[in-house]
């Protein structure tokens, strides 16, 4: 599998992540690092334990690697997040809502780090 063949597996942008980066090179190294980051096991945490502000930052620091990879929709979801738990905004999802949103954001997740580790495991 080519690193343009995995972004069109999780709905990335391959050019976005060019743009940004300006080289293949440093997309893959980068991208492979995403699986390692601990990232999801913050997000998933904090989910557990509907930690408000641990949410907000586990959501803040996702939307900003996955727009910075080209990774649109993990982007998207978690900036969504990220917002509903900014701290000194109301909220506007119960918390039931706010919980369904964030589990469907850990199994996005966890499906881009299968596919990242699944490229890796090609290379």
């Amino acid at each position: 599998m080519t690193l343009q063949e995995l972004y069109r597996s999780i709905d990335g942008s391959y050019d976005q992540a060019l743009r940004i980066m300006r080289s293949e090179k440093l997309i893959g190294r980068q991208i492979l690092k995403l699986a390692d980051s601990g990232l999801l096991d913050a997000l998933s945490r904090a989910a557990s334990d509907m930690d408000a502000a641990a949410i907000f930052e586990s959501t803040h620091a996702i939307k900003g690697v996955c727009a910075n990879l080209g990774l649109v929709r993990l982007s998207e979801k978690a900036s969504g997040l990220a917002e509903e738990f900014r701290p000194g905004s109301p909220r506007r999802l119960s918390d039931g809502e706010a919980g369904a949103g964030l589990a469907e954001l850990t199994e996005l997740f966890q499906r881009t780090l299968d596919a990242i580790r699944g490229y890796e495991a090609g290379l």
